[in-house]
């Protein structure tokens, strides 16, 4: 029996495949067949994977996904440096000198 996914399209080691329910992506490091029901391994998680939420990614869809992960890192990243900059004006600076001890 062939391992498909969600459309129909064959499942093999080595495919780019997303997890519809959480929309977790990953290549396929195993494949198993239990009780007629397809399995998958990612080998980003080591989680087995039911094949019947799963779908074979085409070239075009892991180039947007890795896009839209890119821009995201990119927004976070722009947020929080805009963030450390509005706190960094709030400091009160002083230009009063420390008495040392001795």
């Amino acid at each position: 029996m062939e391992i498909v996914d969600a459309r129909g399209k064959m499942v093999n080691v080595g495919s780019r495949v997303r997890y519809n329910r959480t929309g977790t992506t990953g290549e396929v490091s195993a494949i198993k067949l239990e009780d007629d029901q397809g399995w998958i391994k990612m080998d980003d998680s080591e989680l087995w994977y039911n094949t019947e939420y799963l779908e074979v990614m085409d070239k075009y869809q892991e180039k947007k996904i890795k896009a839209k992960t890119i821009d995201e890192t990119t927004a976070a990243a722009l947020e929080k440096s805009k963030k450390m900059k509005k706190d960094l004006e709030e400091v009160a600076m002083s230009s009063e000198l420390c008495d040392g001890g001795g």
